[in-house]
C-alpha cells in the first residue's frame, strides 16, 4: 500500500532501519501460492487475514531468514533460505501433484517454475554476440535448447540422428495387413527411413548400406556418427533427441497426411506465366516537310 511504502522510504532515508520493499510476485491465487512457497523456503509465516493473522499483529518470529537476498529493479533472488528441508520437500511434492492434475499447459508451465525455484534450479543464461543479428540467432538457439531440455525431462530421450524412427519400423514388421492397409504401412515405413537417409546423404555417404547395417545389428541406440564416420552407441556419444519431440513430429506428420488424403477440394492461386516484355518500338520518324512548288517559266 502507498502509506506503508512511504513509511518505509522515510525510515530508510533517516537511517532508522535498513530495509527494501519488494512487490509480491504474480497475481490472484498464484500470488498467494508463491508467497506460501517463500514462507516455506525461508521458515517464515505468510501474513494474511485469510489465516487470521493481520500485519499489525505480526512479530519478528513470523519473519523468515535467508543467507543472502539479491534485489534488483526487476527481480528478487533468495539464496539459501532457512526453511526446514522436510517442509520444503513436502511443498515440492504438493506442487508435483498439482502438475499431474493440471490439464492446462500454461498452468503446468507456471507450476514448473515454482518447482524449479523451490528445488534450487534457478539459473540465468546470458546470451551475447558481436552484432544484434548474431545475438538474436544465438538467443533462438538457446530457447530451442531449453524447450528440448524441458521435453526431455517430461518424457525422456531416444537415440538421435534418425535412429529412433528407424528402429520404430520394427513395430510395423509385426502387423498383419493386406490391401490398402498394407499400402499405408509401407508409406509410414518409407517416411520413418527418410530422416536418417537425408542425414547420411547430406554428409556425402551411401544411405542404403549404412541403414541396412544399423538394422541388422539390432542394438538399442546403435547408429552412425557422420562427423567421425564410425558406427557408435548414440546414447554414450550424447547424440540424443527428446522423446516428446520425436513422437510429436511423427504424430503431427501423420495427422497432416491424413487430412491431405481425405481432402476433396483445395483452394489455391494458379500461378500465371509472365510473358517477357517486348522491346519498345522505335518512334516514327518525322515526315519531311513538303517542298514548296517551284514555278517554271512558260516557254514561248
Amino acid at each position: 500500500e502507498g502509506e506503508a511504502l512511504a513509511t518505509l522510504v522515510v525510515n530508510r532515508l533517516r537511517g532508522t532501519f535498513n530495509c527494501v520493499a519488494v512487490k509480491a510476485p504474480a497475481f490472484g491465487d498464484r500470488r498467494k501460492a508463491m508467497l506460501e512457497d517463500i514462507a516455506v523456503m525461508t521458515k517464515g509465516q505468510k501474513i494474511s487475514e485469510e489465516i487470521g493473522l493481520k500485519l499489525e499483529n505480526a512479530t519478528l518470529e513470523h519473519l523468515g531468514n535467508a543467507k543472502k537476498v539479491v534485489i534488483s529493479k526487476e527481480s528478487t533472488t533468495i539464496i539459501e533460505g532457512a526453511g526446514n528441508a522436510k517442509d520444503i520437500q513436502a511443498r515440492i511434492g504438493q506442487i508435483k501433484a498439482e502438475i499431474e492434475r493440471s490439464t492446462s499447459s500454461y498452468d503446468k508451465e507456471k507450476l514448473q517454475e515454482r518447482l524449479a525455484k523451490l528445488s534450487g534450479g534457478v539459473a540465468v543464461i546470458k546470451v551475447g554476440a558481436a552484432t544484434e543479428t548474431a545475438m538474436k540467432e544465438r538467443k533462438t538457439r538457446v530457447e530451442d535448447a531449453l524447450s528440448a531440455t524441458r521435453a526431455a525431462v517430461e518424457e525422456g530421450v531416444v537415440a538421435g540422428g534418425g535412429v529412433a524412427l528407424l528402429n520404430a519400423c520394427k513395430a510395423l514388421d509385426t502387423l498383419q495387413v493386406n490391401g490398402d492397409e498394407k499400402i499405408g504401412v509401407d508409406i509410414v515405413r518409407k517416411a520413418l527411413h527418410k530422416p536418417i537417409h537425408f542425414i547420411l546423404a547430406n554428409a556425402g555417404l551411401e544411405p542404403a548400406v549404412i541403414i541396412e547395417k544399423i538394422r541388422n545389428e539390432d542394438k538399442p541406440g546403435y547408429g552412425y556418427n557422420v562427423l567421425t564416420n564410425e558406427y557408435i552407441d548414440m546414447f554414450k556419444a550424447g547424440i540424443i533427441d527428446p522423446a516428446k519431440v520425436t513422437r510429436s513430429a511423427l504424430q503431427n506428420a501423420s495427422s497432416i497426411a491424413a487430412i491431405l488424403m481425405t481432402t476433396e477440394v483445395l483452394v489455391a492461386d494458379i500461378p500465371e506465366e509472365t510473358k517477357p516484355a517486348g522491346m519498345g518500338g522505335m518512334g516514327g520518324m518525322g515526315g519531311m516537310g513538303g517542298m514548296g512548288g517551284m514555278g517554271m517559266p512558260g516557254m514561248m
